[in-house]
């Protein structure tokens, strides 16, 4: 499970949506990150550790979002009513993150079956959950 309070996109979007603030942007939103749900990742260090390939491989998941777009996505998916604002750009954000899977899906036959906002309904349920437990938290 992730952290409620680990200081990254998702859980700080989800976490301030849900209780009703400002959901923080750093720069103009145009940045963009890929997702994944953890069971893709862990099924592809199973079948890495299981077959015969040794080399480098990337097991992120190819579909980029831009923060801005994530940002909107988690207010629509929680009916939150938090605003988005945009704080200064931090100096070593990368402007683009898309993994190539390429040699994944040659060497080991995978690629991420589960589409983030499937992912992203199960992790607002479970910050939901944790905020129901423990009341506010501060991303």
């Amino acid at each position: 499970r992730m952290h409620p309070n680990d200081g990254r996109v998702v859980s700080n979007f989800i976490i301030q949506a849900l209780q009703g603030k400002d959901i923080t942007i750093y720069g103009d939103g145009s940045q963009t990150r890929s997702f994944q749900y953890v069971s893709d990742l862990i099924e592809g260090l199973v079948k890495l550790m299981n077959g015969s390939y040794d080399g480098p491989v990337n097991l992120g998941n190819p579909d980029e979002y831009s923060i801005k777009n994530f940002a909107e996505e988690i207010k629509t998916m929680t009916k939150s009513d938090s605003k988005i604002i945009y704080l200064p750009k931090v100096a070593d954000d990368p402007t683009q993150r898309e993994p190539d899977i390429t040699t994944a899906k040659r060497e080991l036959g995978w690629k991420p079956e589960v589409h983030v906002k499937e992912g992203l309904a199960k992790a607002v349920i479970f910050f939901q959950s944790v905020l129901d437990q423990h009341g506010e938290i501060v991303p």
